[in-house]
């Protein structure tokens, strides 16, 4: 739907966030006479002109630029995913950005496209998601991994290098990375930031230099709990590459995905800024109980809190009855896990606990619950170790904020 899709002209949103977040993706409904976006679920496209459709099968392969006209088939794209798109993009002031089935199905194609070209070797900065650790760990789709501090990313950089990859604040430890000058450190190498935990409502990576901005869309895009997806934000040469291993591994995402991603966003920046209200609040709180040795929670706020207790993180995790204790995050309702367990569980325990995510570290997402009642719960699920109290180490991120 060209009337749905962004300029190529600016990568800077024309308005503020609040109103992109609304109305990108959505400009031309009013013109149709519709209020709520429509959901296209076909699968193939009637055309009674082959000869044009097959020249603009040939456009799209040359190029992996958008079919002009209709449809032809779905794994080629879909209106109603295409305003999702459209929107995201808006949001992370990019040229273009392309859907997946899921954040990993996201993560594979950029993956894949730099391999296309030889150039195999990636170089992350841990901690990262575990699922997004494993895959370059393991050499699944054949990739070669150095990992770094943020400082040794220069130094790093091969020939081969197709990547640079960094999540801030992270998975889960919310470690905090300057990415204007990894941007810089990564020279012509693109910079892909995975963008999951801050959201377009607290940091924009393309403003910073980040050419690639992940997110699992499961997570705040959607908001709800109940759609699995994934999107790179990025310039519309590397969006084409990406449509074109879209279309052979056929990651798609279904439409109505597509549909409720777009109805999420419009809620995202009072959904992040409530929630992130509330996590500020209660990593204070955390901060100064006795019963939590350590808490993580990110200069740029947000709804994520991490922080380490001094008993036994399970008997937490049992113990709440308010605050869902379910792996995710980003949802309405607040959610606890034990990433040691769970999210980071096929990460090698040594480069697990090298990364900062100890055994006793616990991750909490903020939902838009009262905060007295989280508190109560959270209360009610902290043990009390034996022996004296320890003392209470808060990281600087969240010191800066208490004090």
């Amino acid at each position: 739907m060209d009337s749905a899709r962004t300029s190529t002209a600016s990568r800077t949103p024309l308005r503020a966030l609040d109103t992109e977040a609304v109305h990108a993706g959505r400009d031309d409904l009013a013109r149709q006479g519709l209020h709520a976006p429509p959901i296209d679920l076909s699968t193939t496209y009637p055309s009674y002109d082959s000869r044009d459709e097959a020249a603009r099968i040939d456009a799209f392969a040359a190029t992996g630029a958008e079919p002009d006209g209709p449809p032809v088939y779905g794994r080629l794209g879909n209106p109603t995913v295409a305003r999702f798109e459209t929107a995201l993009a808006r949001l992370e002031g990019t040229e273009a950005a392309v859907a997946f089935a899921s954040g990993m199905a996201a993560l594979t194609a950029v993956l894949l496209v730099r391999a296309s070209l030889g150039l195999r070797h990636v170089v992350a900065v841990r901690p990262l998601y575990g699922c997004s650790d494993h895959l370059l760990t393991a050499g699944l789709l054949g990739s070669e991994i150095t990992w770094t501090d943020p400082a040794g990313v220069a130094a790093a950089l091969r020939a081969d290098t197709g990547l640079v990859m960094v999540e801030s604040p992270a998975n889960p430890t919310l470690a905090e990375v300057d990415l204007r000058a990894l941007a810089h450190s990564c020279g012509s190498v693109p910079l892909l930031a995975d963008n999951t935990f801050a959201t377009p409502v607290l940091q924009r990576p393309a403003e910073q230099g980040a050419r690639l901005i992940l997110h699992s869309a499961t997570k705040y895009l959607g908001g709800h709990g109940d759609v699995m997806a994934g999107v790179v934000a990025c310039d519309e040469e590397f969006a084409g590459q990406l449509r074109q291993i879209r279309f052979a591994t056929g990651a798609v995402l279904h439409p109505l995905a597509g549909y409720l991603l777009l109805r999420g966003l419009s809620t995202l920046p009072v959904r992040v800024r409530a929630a992130s209200a509330t996590a500020a609040e209660l990593a204070r709180r955390l901060a100064a109980d006795p019963r939590v040795t350590r808490v993580h929670y990110p200069r740029i706020g947000g709804a994520m809190i991490a922080f380490e207790v001094d008993g036994d993180p399970h008997e937490v995790i049992a113990g709440v009855r308010l605050i869902t204790p379910a792996v995710s995050l980003g949802s309405v309702d607040t959610l606890i896990q034990h990433p040691a367990s769970i999210s980071h569980r096929v990460v090698d325990a040594e480069d697990r606990r090298a990364a900062g995510v100890s055994d006793r570290l616990l991750r909490l997402s903020v939902g838009l619950e009262d905060v007295e009642d989280l508190w109560a719960d959270l209360g009610a699920a902290l043990r009390y170790p034996s022996g004296p109290a320890p003392a209470v180490e808060v990281s600087a991120a969240t010191a800066s904020r208490s004090s």
